[in-house]
């Protein structure tokens, strides 16, 4: 993409979420500006995201590796190594792996999550990007450590099925309690509210 080009739709989408702004069209606003955040975040950062996250991941699964000596984690490289008695096999934490289309659509949602002041939303964004980072790692973890158990043979299952359920899991857990619990809690219907509304 051309950087005029990208200029012109940013300027496009900061001025379409400034009518959805006065206008008080607020689930518009948080559509439009969600997936425009997530659109311009996938063009602009991952590209240099990527790389480091996954070798942050693949860090914090090879302090796990070492200690139950399991699995070998180079984090320079994002490469994980599973030695097993059924053979081995090495793990490229990869674009897909790193978790970092998951943290770009939580940090994209956030932004415009209404039922959180500003400083509460730099609160509890950063504890999500931590605590996604964490489950993704722990995700590998659980993915090598089929795989040290059963085999080669396991990858598929461990990859595909295991490894993605208990992140999505995880993924799940976190957008309950940061976006459904929060909207019940602080909803205020006529004179009724759950929580203490201002």
């Amino acid at each position: 993409m051309s950087p005029i080009f990208g200029v012109i739709l940013i300027v496009l989408w900061l001025y379409l979420l400034r009518i959805f702004h006065k206008s008080e069209l607020w689930a518009w606003k948080y559509i439009w500006g969600s997936c425009g955040l997530f659109i311009f975040m996938m063009i602009y950062l991952r590209p240099y995201a990527t790389e480091p996250l996954a070798r942050v991941v693949s860090a914090l699964a090879g302090v796990v590796g070492r200690a139950t000596n399991m699995f070998s984690a180079y984090y320079k490289y994002g490469v994980i190594f599973v030695n097993s008695d059924a053979g081995s096999i090495s793990l490229l934490i990869d674009f897909e792996c790193s978790g970092i289309l998951e943290i770009m659509a939580f940090v994209a949602l956030l932004v415009f999550f209404r039922a959180y002041t500003k400083r509460e939303r730099i609160i509890v964004g950063i504890t999500g990007v931590c605590y996604l980072i964490l489950a993704n790692a722990l995700r590998i973890i659980t993915i090598c450590t089929v795989i040290y158990f059963f085999g080669m043979k396991s990858y598929y299952a461990a990859h595909t099925f295991v490894g993605r359920l208990l992140f999505y899991f995880l993924t799940v857990v976190l957008y309950f309690m940061v976006f459904t619990r929060t909207q019940i809690i602080r909803q205020k219907v006529g004179g009724f509210a759950y929580g203490n509304n201002k």
